[in-house]
């Protein structure tokens, strides 16, 4: 019968048990700590703006340490730009509603802004940005890089001409003045009209960018 040296739990002869270690080499509690930290501050920024948000506030609403909010992201501004984010899936919802037929374009693209900004998983990365875009220049360069290169990237064969990019900009115009009065500044009575109608409402202004200016008009 074979004996088991005490205390060790292997057998003579066996090498050292590897040590279980976590892939990546961050456990899964870290990870959800993090993930829980960068959405409570995605929320107070949204809320209240850099300036007004504190580490102490956005550790209290996370549930967690002070001292976890730098052990995981060092600073306030760090942490800022980390929340920063236009989600994936507004370029991805922009190209598909721009694949379709020409007619009713541009109502398509007013809904393709609409159905991720209505997404409450969403919106507070959104609201973080546009918020502090008038007064953070890292907030004002992601906005502006949606401006002009998501919705030109999903656009881009569909607007053609010498002003093209100007028209993009004034698409841009359109889809971010929408946000600001629906969501931030809640504008009556533009939050309470439907997606539905707001796309009818304001696709045939999106259609008019659409097309190059008549030099005759």
């Amino acid at each position: 019968m074979r004996r088991y040296r005490r205390g060790t739990g292997r057998r003579r002869g066996e090498g050292p048990r590897r040590s279980q270690r976590h892939p990546g080499g961050r456990r899964p509690g870290e990870n959800r700590t993090r993930e829980q930290i960068l959405d409570a501050a995605r929320e107070c920024f949204a809320e209240r703006g850099y300036d007004a948000t504190s580490v102490r506030r956005i550790a209290e609403t996370a549930g967690v340490d002070q001292a976890l909010v730098h052990h995981f992201y060092g600073t306030k501004e760090k942490l800022f730009l980390n929340a920063l984010e236009i989600p994936m899936r507004m370029p991805e919802t922009l190209a598909e509603a721009a694949a379709g037929d020409r007619a009713g374009l541009g109502s398509r693209i007013v809904l393709a802004h609409l159905r991720v900004w209505e997404d409450a998983s969403a919106r507070p990365a959104m609201m973080t940005t546009l918020r502090s875009a008038a007064t953070h220049r890292s907030a004002a360069a992601v906005l502006c890089d949606y401006a002009t290169g998501t919705i030109r990237e999903a656009l881009g064969k569909v607007i053609t001409g010498e002003d093209a990019e100007l028209r993009i900009a004034l698409i841009a115009t359109t889809l971010i003045g929408l946000s600001l009065t629906r969501y931030l500044v809640r504008l009556d009575p533009v939050p309470e009209v439907s997606p539905g109608e707001l796309a009818a409402r304001l696709g045939p202004v999106i259609d008019l960018h659409l097309d190059p200016a008549d030099p005759a008009a």
